[in-house]
């Protein structure tokens, strides 16, 4: 089989190239930038260059393949057009796949989107799913909540740089997930027929709350995190003046996202299914707190290494002083 993934040099997208090149299937990444995915081709994944503000690539990265795997989605940074790189470009890879007769079509969504659908980017997720499920193709999406990955930069690197951990009074639990269990699940999906015409929540077996991730994070580094809390008026108020100024587009979607936490929902969706078809215990979705441990363990001993050769270092210069 051979796979055509979209966003391959993205947290998400470059643990699915690596999960379907393990599994020995033919892997090509629709990439802008040869020199940015060069790491996909030492993997053994073939380069194809495209770009979706350029709908003109989209159908020749097509022929021969497969199965689109969609890890795609707005850069946060690139202010040209949102509606163009997730919506308008969308339309036109599915209506390419159509044409291409790919067999089975993967997208990742928003776990609880509905709920969320007053944010741009969460809108512009629905009317994709939308199309898909109106393409007669034979998708399967996949909605996610929050990656392990993205808890790093949001809470456990400003409690080791001792930086404040700014958030609002948050009340949302979510069941975050690793990248790499999404990337397994996902490919193992592609052989299997129960999955198809399926929109599927992929999920942790805990869920959380901000507050419960940095009692995590203070207790595994035994650091103490210096939080900043934001009234939820403020960041309103945030939200609504930044809309006015074009340069500060991509910040009032994140301020967007981080209202998200605030709103206090709760769900409880289940994974029972997609574990019975993949015959997958629970255990093997990999737990927060081992992520954690895992990170804090690296990041500590690295931190050894690197005062160790500073002393080092300043004990030769003393030497040579001396």
């Amino acid at each position: 089989m051979s796979l055509l993934v979209i966003g391959s040099t993205g947290t998400l997208g470059r643990q699915v190239v690596r999960k379907a090149l393990n599994e020995g299937f033919q892997v090509k990444c629709l990439v802008r930038n040869f020199r940015k995915a060069s790491f996909l081709k030492e993997w053994g994944a073939e380069l194809i260059y495209g770009d979706l503000v350029l709908p003109e690539t989209i159908p020749l990265a097509l022929c021969g393949i497969t199965a689109i795997i969609d890890c795609s989605t707005t850069r946060p940074n690139d202010l040209y057009s949102v509606k163009l790189i997730d919506l308008q470009a969308k339309y036109i890879l599915i209506e390419s796949a159509i044409k291409a007769k790919v067999k089975r079509y993967i997208f990742f969504s928003i776990l609880n989107a509905l709920i969320y659908q007053d944010i741009p980017l969460v809108k512009l997720k629905l009317l994709i799913e939308s199309r898909l499920k109106k393409s007669h193709l034979n998708y399967t999406i996949f909605n996610l909540p929050g990656f392990f990955q993205g808890l790093i930069p949001q809470y456990a690197l400003p409690l080791l740089d001792k930086e404040s951990i700014w958030m609002t009074r948050e009340s949302s639990i979510i069941p975050y997930i690793n990248t790499q269990d999404v990337a397994k699940i996902a490919i193992n999906s592609l052989s299997i027929s129960q999955f198809e015409s399926k929109v599927l929540p992929l999920i942790g077996n805990n869920s959380w709350t901000s507050m419960d991730i940095i009692k995590l994070c203070e207790r595994i580094s035994g650091r103490r995190a210096q939080i900043t809390k934001i009234p939820i008026n403020v960041l309103n108020l945030l939200k609504y003046f930044v809309r006015f100024f074009q340069w500060t587009w991509n910040v009032s979607e994140r301020l967007a996202f981080i209202s998200v936490l605030s709103k206090g929902y709760n769900s409880n969706p289940s994974m029972k299914e997609i574990l019975y078809i993949l015959k997958m215990d629970p255990k093997e979705i990999e737990s927060l707190e081992v992520y954690l441990q895992d990170y804090f363990q690296r990041i500590m001993k690295k931190l050894k290494e690197l005062n160790y050769k500073a002393l080092s270092n300043e004990k030769d210069i003393s030497d040579i002083n001396f």
